[in-house]
């Protein structure tokens, strides 16, 4: 499992490209996706997926649609026009990123222009 400071700076790269790739989707269902697709290497707690998403939604990238299941509420978040544009944004910089740390840890040769 990956440290939980790793996992904080892109956290909402993940949300955006998981709602991107899946459509609609609920906090918890988001948690186990990620979950799963890692093998168990990247675990999202609640305490820091929802403040992600209430952050998200207030910038206005998020739609949410309610759901009552008997006495409880489940909320599913989804992409807005603005929440598509950025999870592009986020996923081609840190696509960058890693690409500039396989290079700054030695992990891969600069290729030469020339």
């Amino acid at each position: 499992m990956y440290s939980s400071e790793l996992i904080k700076g892109t956290l909402k790269t993940i949300v955006l490209n998981m709602l991107k790739e899946h459509g609609k989707m609920y906090g918890y269902e988001i948690a186990q996706k990620v979950k799963e697709l890692t093998d168990g290497k990247i675990q999202i707690t609640e305490g820091a997926l929802y403040p992600t998403l209430h952050s998200l939604e207030k910038n206005g990238e998020l739609d949410i649609e309610k759901q009552f299941l008997g006495k409880r509420v489940r909320k599913y978040y989804s992409l807005t026009e603005q929440g598509q544009q950025t999870a592009a944004v986020k996923v081609n910089e840190l696509t960058d990123f890693i690409n500039t740390m396989k290079f700054l840890l030695d992990l891969e040769p600069k290729i030469s222009n020339g």
